[in-house]
């Protein structure tokens, strides 16, 4: 099991920027496929951006495309999630997850692609 731990949500404002970080310790994160996911309570899992192990390609949902970056630090073992212009819609617990796959650049948007989840941290935006 990878122990992958997020960081970083907290309360803001509408409009605000914020970042979240997604560590493994003791992992070696290059090896993974890595995502971020959200879920509001009482709702399904949403997929909110994905990258490539090579951190060379990416991809958004249609809801974050042009506001969020995810972007990773394979040297440092993290993966981010920028997340500008934010709206009281993108309420909700962030998730990171991860796949091990061989291939360097290919980038996975299902949930079913991903066998590693961390907790999540909560983000909550006010109006």
């Amino acid at each position: 099991q990878v122990p992958l731990v997020e960081s970083g949500g907290r309360l803001v404002q509408a409009g605000d920027s914020l970042g979240l970080s997604c560590g493994a310790s003791g992992w070696t994160l290059s090896t993974y496929g890595m995502a971020w996911f959200r879920q509001v309570p009482g709702k399904e899992r949403e997929f909110v951006a994905a990258i490539s192990r090579s951190g060379s390609n990416t991809y958004y949902s249609e809801s974050v495309k042009g506001r969020f970056t995810i972007s990773r630090d394979n040297a440092k073992n993290t993966l981010y999630l920028q997340m500008n212009s934010l709206k009281p819609e993108d309420t909700a617990i962030y998730i990171c997850a991860a796949r091990s796959i061989a291939l360097w650049g290919y980038v996975a948007i299902n949930e079913n692609d991903y066998g590693f989840w961390g907790q999540g941290t909560r983000v909550t935006v006010s109006s």
